[in-house]
This record gives structure tokens, sequence and C-alpha cells, in this order.
């Protein structure tokens, strides 16, 4: 889709529909939907009064106005678009940036569904509630690019049920209105910022919503070669299973001794800052790119969504696309170590005793809680190389599920700055993030009889437990381990989260970096 920034009135744009909105509670719209209103003839203002408009949030109702473009005709004198489509935005003393994404996916896809090639629309809450235009349009077009994906691509033909099964529907262009021309610039900005990370965001979901089959650890590692040579300023390096074993990565050569499929170390470079080589970010992503559980097997339906284990090592690659055009003054590095968990001939026993890179010794007493023994050693190559702080990205453990819903991911630090900084760049992103204690107690758990530790802590306080043990690891290094199970993955249709991988935390860890590096 293509987007665009305007100045003018809403009413004077020659389009298929233009979009406007309204809060809960207004009686008599004002503003750009006054505008409208008065130019249908304050058709509006009559639905209102019906209580056929109410301005809930998720309320939208097409107003077919047949412009002059219709048929040479129009229902209303000198109103060119075809259609009005009014928004509910809810309570203005609740409505936030989130809320700004949510209403344009939704209105987004109504107007595909329409059959709407072009569209014009009024910046959500621009204004009105504390928002900039800027803010505000930057929400708009992620809401919009992340609201329309579709991952299909294996689809021969469309079914029965299926979204615009019947038709093969595009919105082609939306046109954002900026009334006042001195604001036009930052509207422009917010859009081409969005568009950066939006973009991002679906190539990680379509990196996660991979078949198995295709998504292998090779396939992972080319991906990561053209994100970097298709950006300025990205240098990227693949190291295989023989520099594993020069390393001594023995915890991650555990993990994927089960698999046909090589391992690989992908690790890309962005150098924002040279001149200080510790002003540097380090964002390690899990990349487990089928998780079977090893001999510790999982169940048939617990693997359903197994593809998705390498949904941190997807969003480190992708944050990295981002970054790279935005330009941040920082050093960033994104590393995901990617294997199998197969339970093959060759495959990590229960009760093998590993030896990580950092030489701490590992127990291990369950193959599927393999994800924190490649973190491991991870975590110690990123410190080798120099790394002053990390953040791990992992979809780590069904506790994590247990303990916060599908709501939030969970959060674990040895640095209150570094966690309260990823935390706000979650808020502004609508990717929230809830931060759970590393307590003595828990960590205790992890204790081996006859290694430095074990690999797993048993079922109470399993995501504690889990981040526990990734934190051996990170030392006194500033460190935060986020646990994304929850929040990779959904069902369901819900504002400008579509069924399968969200792409969740990549924007977050863009706009990490972003405010890092002010």
């Amino acid at each position: 889709m293509q987007f665009t920034v305007v100045s003018g009135e809403l009413a004077a744009q020659d389009v298929d529909a233009v979009v406007v909105n309204l809060f809960s509670g207004v009686d008599k719209p004002d503003g750009a939907t006054g505008a409208i209103d008065a130019a249908i003839g304050n058709t509006i203002t009559a639905l209102i009064e019906a209580g056929e408009i109410t301005g809930r949030s998720g309320e939208l109702t097409v107003i077919h106005t047949l412009g002059e473009a219709y048929s040479g005709n129009g229902a209303y004198s000198g109103f060119a678009p075809k259609r009005v489509v009014v928004a509910g935005l809810g309570k203005a003393d609740k409505f936030d940036l989130d809320d700004v994404r949510t209403v344009s996916a939704t209105t987004v896809r109504r107007l595909r569904n329409l059959g709407v090639k072009s569209a014009a629309t009024v910046i959500h809450g621009a204004g009105a509630v504390g928002i900039e235009p800027g803010d505000a349009a930057e929400a708009m077009v992620e809401g919009a690019i992340l609201g329309l994906y579709k991952f299909d691509k294996y689809k021969s033909k469309k079914q029965s049920g299926d979204d615009d099964a019947e038709d093969d529907k595009t919105l082609e262009s939306l046109a954002i209105v900026e009334p006042d021309t001195a604001g036009v610039a930052d509207v422009e900005a917010g859009v081409t910022r969005a568009i950066a990370f939006a973009d991002a965001a679906a190539l990680a979901r379509d990196l996660v919503n991979e078949p198995p089959n295709v998504m292998t650890p090779t396939k992972l590692a080319e991906e990561a070669e053209r994100v970097a040579g298709a950006a300025d300023g990205l240098s990227i390096t693949i190291l295989e299973r023989a520099d594993a074993e020069k390393m001594g990565m023995g915890a991650f050569l555990g993990v994927a001794q089960g698999s046909r499929e090589p391992l690989k170390i992908i690790r890309i470079d962005y150098g924002g800052d040279a001149r200080h080589a510790d002003n540097n970010l380090w964002l390690i992503g899990k990349g487990i790119t089928f998780d079977s559980g090893g001999l510790s097997l999982k169940t048939s339906s617990g693997m359903e969504t197994m593809k998705s284990d390498m949904a941190g090592g997807a969003s480190v690659i992708a944050a990295i696309q981002a970054i790279a055009v935005i330009g941040p003054k920082i050093n960033v590095t994104a590393l995901c170590l990617a294997t199998e968990n197969m339970p093959g001939g060759g495959a990590q026993r229960v009760s093998d005793v590993v030896t990580a890179m950092s030489g701490m010794t590992i127990e291990v007493l369950n193959t599927d809680a393999e994800g924190r023994l490649t973190l491991a050693d991870a975590l110690a190559y990123a410190r080798e190389n120099g790394a002053s702080r990390m953040v791990d990205v992992a979809t780590l453990t069904g506790g994590i599920v247990t303990a916060l819903g599908r709501g939030n991911s969970g959060a674990f630090s040895n640095d209150d700055d570094l966690v309260d900084a990823l935390i706000a760049a979650g808020a502004r992103r609508g990717e929230p993030i809830w931060r759970l204690p590393l307590d003595d107690v828990s960590k205790r758990q992890n204790r081996s009889k006859i290694a430095d530790i074990k690999n797993t802590g048993g079922r109470p306080a399993h995501a504690t437990t889990g981040a526990h043990f990734i934190g051996e690891f990170a030392g006194d290094t500033p460190w935060v381990h986020l646990d994304i199970a929850a929040t990779a993955m959904t069902d369901s249709l819900s504002g400008w989260r579509t069924p399968g991988a969200t792409g969740v935390p990549t924007r977050t860890l863009i706009q990490l970096v972003i405010d890092l590096a002010k």
C-alpha cells in the first residue's frame, strides 16, 4: 500500500472513501469529522441522535455518499468521496497510541473488504488527547501495515470462509490528511518511521510463519544475509559447527547434535557509533527453528507451534534491518545461534554433562530445556566480544504463559535502568512487558549435585529458574532476558495482531535502540 501525506480538506479528496473518527459521548462532531458531517447534510449527527453511531471503541459505520465521481450524480453536491467511514475511538481519557494502531488496523481491513482502492483519513487522536500528529500518524501507518498482514503463500487456491476468499481485494493507497501545512513535515517523518518499524515486524512474522522444513537454520542464515546485503551500514558473519567447536560452545553443540540440519551462528553488526566501541547493545535471539523437545519429546499437539521457537532470533534479525534504516548513534549487534532440537540417534541424552563456552559445566536433565543452553553460549560469546549491554529474546517457557497469560512478555534483569528502558519501549509500541523477580530461593532450584548447574529447576517458578540459568552467563554485564513464549504467536485476530506470528518484540527492540542512542 502507498502512503501519502497531504495538506488540505478531507472532503476535497478524490478517493473511494474518507475516514473520520468520533470519541464516545460526543453529541455533535467538530473538527474534520464536523466538516465532513456538514458536507453530507449532518448525516453523522443524525445517526448519533438515532443511536446508530456511539463512538465506542471498535465501532465502524459506513455511510454511502455516492460521490460525484459515482455515475456523475452524487448525493451531496461537491462531495467527491463515495463513502464515509466513521471510526469509534472509545473514551478520550483512555485513548493512547496503541488504540491508534488498533483503530487503523480494523479500519483498513474494513476498507479492503469493501473493495476500496483509495482512501483518505484524518489522523486519529492527534491533538485531542495530547498525542502529537507525527506520533499519531506513525501509529496509524504501523497499524495499517500490520493489520493487513496475511501469510497465505502456500495456499494454491482460496477456500470458502477465508478472508477475502471471493476476491483478491487490495487497498492500494491511503492519504493521511494534515490540515496544518506547518505540520506536514512531522507527519511525513512519522510515516517514514512507521514503515521501517512495521516492515521489520512483518519480516519477523514472515520468518516465524514459514514452515520448519523451509525455515531451517541454513535458510534463516540466508535471510539474515539478504537483510544485511540490502541495508547500508550492516555487516554479517555466519559461523559453522567447526567454529562452535573451536570456541568450546558445548551447550549449543549438545542441542544441535540430534539434527541432520547444520547449525548456524548468525551475527549482524551495525556500527552507528564506530568511534565509541563500548556504546553498544547486543540483541540475542533464541534460534531453535523447530523444537521437538529432543529425547524429552513433546506431545504431538505441543509441537504444533514449535516452528515459532526461533521467534526471538527472527525479531533481532528483523530489528536490525530497521535500525540500519533509522540510523541511531549506537553500535548494535544481532546474534542468533540457530539449530533444530531433534531426537535423532545422536541426540543429547538426559543426564549428559556439557561444558559451555564460559567453562561452566551443565547437567542436562531435560533436553526440552534447550533454549537456555543455546543462550548460555550466545551470552558468553557476546561478553567475550565486548558486549556492554545485552537483551536476550526467547520463547523460553510455558511457565511465563501460566504466570502472565497472553497479554505481556516477561522480563528478568540484573540492571534496573536497562529493563526500565525496555519496558518503556514496549509500552510505546503496544507490546507490554512485565518484570518478574530473580529471587535467591528459586535460584537454588538450579543447583546440580554433579555439575556447576543443571538446566531445569523443575516446575515451580519455571520461567524464573530459566531466567536464573541464563543469568549465570550474563555475569555482571547489564542484561535483560525477555520471555516471549506467551506473545510470539496468536490464534485470533485482534487489532494489529493477525493470526500466526505477531512479530513481538521486534518494534520494542528498535525503540529501545533509539531510546538508548539519545
